[in-house]
Formats: structure tokens, sequence, C-alpha cells
């Protein structure tokens, strides 16, 4: 609910202001009209991923309530997605919001969008490094801090032995949630690689690792949809483990006022699509520079069983 209402200020504050500045371009792209302006939303998305979903939603709900054009695209593969932002580059856009799952394979294209005049905010990947890269902030939640919150917390479950599952190969900062909880643990988390693409397979190659060691007491996935083929898992492997996970979804949360899932943590997709393309309107309609050159953290937020019947009211809806 907070976050909720901490957008609709920004959306507001933004709607009242009528000074306008430019758009950071070089003249010759340049536009004062801010219904010619146009933002770029470029992730590392696979198709079909829910929390990219609402990312995409976030970003799109924003450029309507501000009359401008955002475009979404996303690529899991650092070169696809660098040659999007190069396009963008090349189409002499506005703005650029972009997720950073591998930095070192985009760092030449947003410093080249930011010496081109670009202004470049990152989302959801890549807290350490968009200063770096010059880019204005960084829209997203700490991994560091949120994996070490749940580990705190599967601890005081009681659990010793997890297995932390990693949906996309490479990507800097799942290897981080998965240390974090590690860290504050005390016991033993074992990364989990697994085929984010396809279900059916995540959902096998959990069963198998349960079935492999029935010592296992915890599951930990890194995105909702997951955490559902988690608990099938569980059922079809006969284990005791708990299941816990980052992200929601509307059957994330059913799961949950179940007791099949212990927790979700929300780093609030919806915010950072919302937020992103927000500091980029910002801006060019006003020159402000959202964050003082310091991250704005979108979560986390734990969702646990006292509080999912609120929220689920959101997810019905795509934004939670």
């Amino acid at each position: 609910m907070k976050t909720l209402r901490l957008v609709g200020v920004v959306a507001a504050s933004a709607l009242a202001l009528t000074a306008c500045s430019g758009t950071g371009q070089d003249d010759d792209g340049a536009s004062d009209n801010k219904e010619d302006w146009t933002y770029a939303v470029i992730t590392h998305s696979s198709a079909g991923d829910a929390f990219w979903d609402r990312v995409k939603s976030g970003a799109e709900q924003a450029g309507d309530d501000y009359g401008v054009t955002v475009q979404y695209d996303s690529d899991p593969d650092p070169a696809g997605q660098s040659q999007k932002i190069d396009g963008a580059v090349a189409d002499k856009v506005d703005g650029i919001v972009v997720s950073m799952a591998n930095p070192d394979g985009l760092e030449t294209s947003i410093k080249a969008a930011v010496a081109a005049g670009i202004p470049v905010v990152t989302i959801n990947s890549g807290v350490d490094r968009f200063k770096e890269f010059g880019a204005i902030t960084h829209v997203g939640q700490s991994e560091t801090i949120a994996g070490a919150a749940v580990g705190e917390r599967l601890k005081a479950e009681g659990m010793t032995n997890v297995v932390c599952v990693i949906q996309e190969a490479g990507n800097v900062g799942l290897e981080e949630r998965c240390k974090a909880v590690g860290e504050t643990l005390g016991g033993t988390v074992e990364n989990l690689q697994v085929d984010g693409t396809d279900d059916a397979a995540v959902q096998a190659s959990i069963t198998s690792k349960l079935q492999a060691d029935s010592s296992i007491d915890g599951v930990l996935t890194l995105g909702g949809q997951y955490a559902i083929d988690a608990v099938a898992a569980v059922e079809q492997a006969g284990s005791g483990a708990k299941v816990a996970t980052f992200d929601l979804s509307e059957d994330v949360i059913t799961n949950i006022q179940d007791g099949k899932i212990l927790f979700a943590v929300d780093q609030q997709p919806y915010v950072q699509g919302y937020l992103g393309v927000t500091t980029l309107y910002l801006k060019d309609l006003n020159g402000n520079d959202v964050g003082g050159g310091q991250p704005v953290n979108s979560g986390p937020a734990f969702v646990t069983q006292d509080n999912a019947d609120d929220v689920l009211e959101f997810a019905k809806n795509g934004t939670r």
C-alpha cells in the first residue's frame, strides 16, 4: 500500500509541473514537446516471465500517465540486449531504462548511450555498477540485503540444508542472493541451476534433487513462477522441505495463504518499471535527478500469511 501511494505522489507531482527542459540530446534529435518523448525500456527478460510482465506494465502505465511513448524490448542474451541498446541510441530516444544482469556485457553500449547525451536509468540488476557506467540512478533492491534477510528468516524456521534455485545462467544478481542467504543461514546453501524457460524441466530438476538428498529441508526459488514448480516438486518427491521464494504472482500468494509457501520477497517489479520511466520523465520535464545519485530501493518487502490477503487484490490486477 505504501508503495502505491508513493508512486501516486511521484506521478501527481510530475503532472503538476509546467516547466520543460530539453531532452539532453543533440539539437537535431531533441524535442521540447513531451508528446514526442520516447523512452526505451530494455531488459534481460526471457519470454513468458511473469516478473518482467509486471515491469513492462509499470513502465507502460507511466508512459500513459505522462503522455509519452514507452518502447519495451528484451533479450536474455547480453549481446542481443546490447544490440537493442545500440538501436535505441541510433533511434535517438530521449532516455533508456535498462536492467544489467550482466554488466560487463552491456558496458560498452550503456557508456555509448551516455556519451551520446541520452540519460540512462538502470533497474533490477546493476546497483553496484550504475554510477561507473554513467547512469542517473538505479531502481531496485539490494540483492545482498534481501538475501541476508531471507537467510535469517529461513534460519528462524529451523532450516539447515537449503537448495537455492537459479533460473538464469550468468545472472550475477541471482548468484548474489544465494550467497547472501548462505552467509546468514549458518547452514548449507547449494545452488541448483535450472532452465527458467521450461517450467516442466524446473520441476523435474528440483524433484530429482530432493529425491537424491532427503536431508534438504528448504527450497528457495528466485522467481515466483518457479516457486509453484517447487511446491509441485516437493509433493512429487514426498519431501518435507519447505518452500520460500523471491517475487510474487497470484498463484504464489494463494499458496502462501494455503501454507504451501512460507513467504515471498517482493522487490515490486511494477515499481521498477514505473519509477524507471518516471525518473527519465522528470529529468526531461524539470531537470530533476531522482535519487540524488543514490539507488532508489523498491524492496525488499515480505509477503506472508499475515498480509497475503491485502496483497492479493493487487496481484490479481497484475501489478504485484
